[in-house]
């Protein structure tokens, strides 16, 4: 299984990031905007896992505590790419969420989890592939209280890319 940990939205936020999704798309000529139903924020993607790996991850998940926290989404922006862009909506790097990833990351290693060594910028894409001449912009900050995160499976059914909370 392909597999990630991920904070999932509420509806009122995922209706906001639903929104921006749509606001982007409204400006762009062309791209692959992300389905409602997939719209989360990426805590560590895991890769394929087999039985034992899986079982590992859900075992750093249980050891990582923390308080319930507020989470910002205050911008969109951009990841530029050769030819079409990959667009975000961007999470306040607050110190909750950068301890819990942070938390979480040690945890993952320990168990023996090869993760992307790059410095986490917390996001929720919002489309690939995109081509626009629109340019970054802010919005209200939104957003609500992470009070979980979740183990998601990642796959294709039917050609469509599904994400499924499983842990």
């Amino acid at each position: 299984m392909r597999l990630f940990i991920a904070i999932n939205f509420n509806e009122d936020t995922r209706a906001q990031l639903v929104f921006m999704r749509d606001e982007l798309r409204s400006r762009s000529r062309r791209g692959n905007f992300s389905a409602t139903e997939n719209l989360h924020l990426t805590l560590a993607f895991l890769g394929e896992c087999d039985a034992k790996k899986t079982a590992a991850a859900k075992s750093a998940m249980e050891a990582v505590a923390f308080e319930p926290f507020p989470l910002k989404i205050e911008r969109a922006g951009r990841f530029r790419r050769n030819g079409s862009d990959l667009w975000w909506a961007g999470v306040q790097a607050s110190k909750p969420l950068l301890a819990l990833h942070g938390d979480l990351t040690d945890k993952l290693i320990a168990a023996g989890f090869a993760l992307e060594k790059r410095k986490y910028s917390p996001h929720v894409t919002l489309g690939r592939e995109i081509d626009t001449d629109a340019a970054p912009w802010t919005v209200e900050p939104f957003g609500e209280t992470v009070m979980k995160i979740e183990l998601m499976k990642s796959e294709r059914i039917n050609g469509k890319l599904t994400y499924t909370a499983i842990y």
